[in-house]
């Protein structure tokens, strides 16, 4: 199996049930408190720019992170606490991503020029093996096509269930099952050709 365990894990929406800060911000906010809603914007505006990151690249992030927040604050009213808060910011924060990639017409897996130093703006410190090997783990990552891409992220790096990842991608677990499958081995391949081995691959 490939292990990604190497690349840094920064986003942190994975939760086990609604918890008691985040019931009270989003209690507060729906009172109207302008207050709480900053609160939850400084709670969350990290990992969604790192997730738009890593969807949509640096240069787009930040637009589309603005878009997701404005999609969060919208559908506050409607969020029932069936799932963790994260979760469900995690899941319109992908959406946006995604929206965002459709509307400009992105061809999969295209790299522009300020984006190529992403991987290596994600590593501090002198370049250890382990920080080399995140760096071309993350500039192989921004070559798949976005969908392999985000399910990657979801599973293999953020660590969600694939019941959390077919209710985020709006699919059924079969097909992300079948979609983190063929990702996987994409991977593998542009990583192999990168000129890793097949034992680094396995150790991360």
């Amino acid at each position: 199996m490939l292990n990604v365990s190497v690349i840094d894990r920064p986003l942190g929406f994975a939760q086990s049930g609604v918890s008691a800060e985040d019931t009270e911000l989003v209690a507060a906010i729906r009172r109207g408190d302008s207050g709480s809603r900053e609160a939850l914007y400084h709670r969350y505006k990290r990992r969604v720019f790192a997730l738009a990151v890593r969807i949509v690249g640096a240069a787009d992030a930040e637009e589309v992170s603005q878009e997701a927040f404005i999609r969060i604050f919208r559908g506050l009213p409607k969020f029932r606490g069936d799932s963790a808060l994260g979760t469900w910011i995690y899941r319109l924060s992908v959406n946006a991503a995604l929206s965002h990639r459709s509307r400009r017409g992105a061809v999969p897996g295209a790299m522009s020029d300020p984006e190529v130093p992403i991987a290596a703006a994600l590593i501090e410190g002198p370049p250890t093996g382990d920080a080399v090997l995140r760096a071309r783990l993350e500039r192989a990552l921004w070559q798949l096509p976005v969908g392999y891409r985000t399910v990657i992220v979801l599973h293999d790096i953020e660590g969600l269930e694939h019941e959390e990842v077919a209710q985020i991608l709006g699919c059924h677990v079969g097909t992300s099952k079948s979609q983190l499958h063929k990702a996987r081995g994409k991977l593998r391949e542009i990583l192999l050709q990168d000129g890793i081995t097949s034992s680094e691959l396995e150790e991360g």
